[in-house]
């Protein structure tokens, strides 16, 4: 879609006043911004407002994208779709994280707490181990804005009524000590069905306070409408739950549910005990049947191994916190494995820096492999859930607060 004479007499005004360089940059980037929504026309078949038989989609507004180039940061607009998604052919998926990752790792040559191979992976990443300290501070800083951005975005535009939190560990210098920093994550499934990263955050522990802080920051920024919190049973996850959420329902994740239980029982009879929980877990489609094979498992088990039905007898309420719920939703609200899939693929990049050279750098680029994964849930075609399953939410008659999360 070319310029027209006006579009480009106002493009002409506008690089009047600025210096040269910023010339190049506002050039290049109305020049990339035309590109995209030329591409985006010819995909849906027709123009912003234009009627036209060939179309295949509706627009449904845009997302930002900064694009790093040697012309200087471009601050760009990707159309989205009201179905199906689109993304443009000049950008590179995946740019973003690898800067932060350049970005990290020029970071701790130049503190000089890098490993043997941060010379290949420097090289390998097409830069010289040369780069200046003020190079990586403009790289450093350009990344962290963008994080600090999607970080603090309001939440309070949708109600997320399923709520995902765990943490991973990873390393960095605190001082002079190398300690093991947690990345905590939360991700929210919005009422249309789709998945969003709510937030992050890098943390000494995973403290009550700490957890707490997280969580008021979430609501702070308009996080509501939460119906369920999805969760290992870390004792200060759990605690700050109660206070941050108080009368909403929790689940314990079973997977972690089953390491601990695991735990207390013969390694030669782990098998055969985690073959008789997991019968609990098999979609029945009614709560009372539910329930009635977690009575048969405790029962089982308290002749056989009764330190175990024990540990499941005390944890009734937490593990069965699904069963309030839409049947549909149960097999993927019982574990937080949709959690476990995004830290493997934090802990993949972290991996590759090994150590950080600070817990900033372990944020930047946490932050930019958590926006990515935000960024293609938010294209993607295929939702969480779909938004008809969304709507038996709002048909449920009863609480589903757990005794627990009433009050500290």
């Amino acid at each position: 879609m070319a310029l027209d004479q006006s579009a480009l007499l106002e493009l002409l005004g506008e690089l009047q006043h600025t210096d040269v360089s910023d010339r190049i940059r506002s050039a290049t980037e109305k020049l990339y911004q035309e590109l995209i929504d030329a591409e985006a026309t010819a995909f849906i078949g027709a123009a912003p407002f234009e009627r036209s038989l060939e179309r295949v989609a509706q627009r449904n507004g845009t997302r930002p994208r900064t694009l790093t180039t040697t012309a200087g940061q471009l601050d760009l607009r990707i159309p989205k779709l009201r179905s199906g998604s689109f993304f443009p052919s000049l950008l590179e998926r995946r740019r973003r994280v690898d800067q932060a990752l350049f970005a990290v790792v020029m970071e701790a040559y130049v503190h000089g707490v890098s490993t043997r191979k941060v010379d290949d992976l420097v090289k390998a990443l097409g830069a010289d181990t040369g780069v200046s300290k003020s190079e990586v501070s403009r790289i450093c800083a350009g990344l962290d804005e963008d994080v600090a951005a999607f970080r603090e975005r309001p939440l309070g535009e949708t109600a997320f009524p399923y709520v995902f939190v765990d943490a991973t560990y990873c390393k960095a210098r605190v001082g002079r000590r190398v300690v093991s920093q947690a990345v905590v994550v939360a991700v929210g499934v919005a009422a249309d069905g789709r998945r969003q990263v709510l937030g992050f955050d890098v943390g000494d522990t995973e403290s009550e306070p700490f957890w707490t802080a997280f969580f008021r920051s979430l609501k702070a920024r308009g996080l509501g409408g939460v119906k369920l919190v999805v969760s290992d049973a870390h004792a200060g996850l759990v605690a700050a739950i109660r206070v941050a959420f108080q009368g909403v329902s929790w689940q314990r994740c079973r997977v972690h549910f089953m390491r601990n239980v695991l735990a207390k029982v013969p390694k030669t009879a782990g098998p055969m005990v985690a073959a008789i929980i997991r019968t609990v877990f098999v979609p029945r489609g009614k709560r009372a049947l539910v329930e009635g094979q977690f009575d048969e498992v405790v029962a089982m088990l308290e002749r056989s191994h009764p330190a175990a039905a024990e540990m499941l007898d005390e944890a009734r309420d937490e593990l069965l916190a699904f069963a309030a719920f839409p049947s549909q939703h149960w097999q993927q609200i019982w574990s937080t494995n949709p959690l476990e899939r995004l830290n493997k693929e934090i802990k993949r990049r972290t991996n590759v820096v090994g150590t950080f050279p600070n817990p900033a750098a372990l944020l930047r680029l946490a932050g930019h492999v958590l926006i990515e994964q935000h960024d293609e849930w938010d294209s993607a075609d295929r939702r969480y859930f779909s938004e008809n399953s969304m709507r038996l939410l709002d048909l449920m008659h009863e609480e589903v607060a757990m005794p627990e999360l009433a009050a500290a």
